[in-house]
């Protein structure tokens, strides 16, 4: 008992060692600093989750994945194409095509794409591709950000607001929702990867934060390094040169929210959904949300 308590004193004073994977239950220090000494400040209890809404997270998890697939095929398709198109098909005098076709061959692509897309930019009536960024509003206070890679603007604009619509949300002007985002870069790690590796690799690689990501019935899925848009390709190197198991389709340059909102099981549905339709229109090439269970 006299041991229990000295422990609990000591917790309570802050002066306790805190592994590193611990430390965001009591509010402590970087999550990098393992061997800090970490303030103990608050303890956060979380609500109990329905399981109705439990659920619904791990169904959306297995569709979102298929679905960011997805859209990393299509993605680099059309990179592809705006490679062929500025620069030829001989890789050797095409750097930007070759960075491409590097892309596609870690996020193991197949062939036939590839194909099909050199195949594409021959053709002469194939538009060049522009980017565009919509935002929009969600239900219970929440927003979106959409990334499209588009031929048609016209086309894009008009299937987007579609979508969103359809869903009960609504378009938002430029601004009003991205300032509630930070771009950063991601690498996702794989679980097959120990907890101290992941630490040791993303530190020496100049990483600003690793967050534990969840997955189906809630187990450890993997490690989400974050890093600053400058740092991401020196990150993204030192990982894979640590032969860390990277996830290619969960990498890149993000929208990540400042803060996540949590909502009612109503607009969570709502939410979903939407999430669904913007996935679905082929322009658009990535969905971000600050709605808590579905970024």
């Amino acid at each position: 008992m006299a041991v229990a308590l000295s422990f609990f004193h000591h917790l309570a004073l802050g002066t306790v060692q805190r592994p590193a994977s611990l430390h965001r239950l009591f509010g402590g220090e970087c999550l990098l600093h393992r061997s800090r000494i970490i303030q103990c400040r608050h303890l956060k209890v979380m609500p109990p989750v329905c399981m109705g809404r439990r659920s619904s997270k791990i169904a959306t998890r297995k569709n979102s994945q298929d679905a960011r697939k997805s859209k990393l095929y299509g993605k680099i398709g059309k990179l592809i194409v705006q490679a062929v198109k500025a620069g030829g098909t001989d890789i050797t005098g095409n750097a930007r095509l070759r960075d491409v076709l590097k892309q596609a061959q870690q996020a193991s692509v197949p062939k036939d794409i590839i194909d099909r897309n050199i195949s594409r930019a021959a053709d002469k009536s194939q538009a060049d591709f522009q980017e565009v960024t919509y935002e929009a509003y969600g239900a219970g206070g929440t927003g979106f950000v959409m990334e499209c890679l588009t031929d048609n603007l016209n086309r894009s604009a008009s299937e987007v607001r579609a979508a969103v619509q359809k869903a009960g949300g609504k378009m938002a002007d430029p601004g009003s929702v991205m300032f509630n985002f930070q771009r950063q870069g991601q690498v996702f790690v794989s679980a097959e990867a120990s907890e101290d590796q992941v630490f040791d690799v993303a530190t020496d690689a100049g990483a600003d934060d690793v967050l534990p990501a969840a997955g189906e019935n809630d187990r450890l899925e993997g490690y989400k390094v974050m890093t600053d848009l400058t740092n991401y390709a020196e990150l993204y190197r030192g990982l894979h040169a640590a032969s860390l198991p990277l996830k290619d389709d969960r990498s890149g340059l993000m929208y990540t929210p400042l803060a996540v909102v949590e909502c009612d099981d109503q607009a969570y549905d709502q939410n979903e959904q939407m999430m669904e339709r913007l996935l679905a229109v082929d322009d658009i090439d990535a969905v971000h949300t600050n709605c808590a269970g579905l970024g």
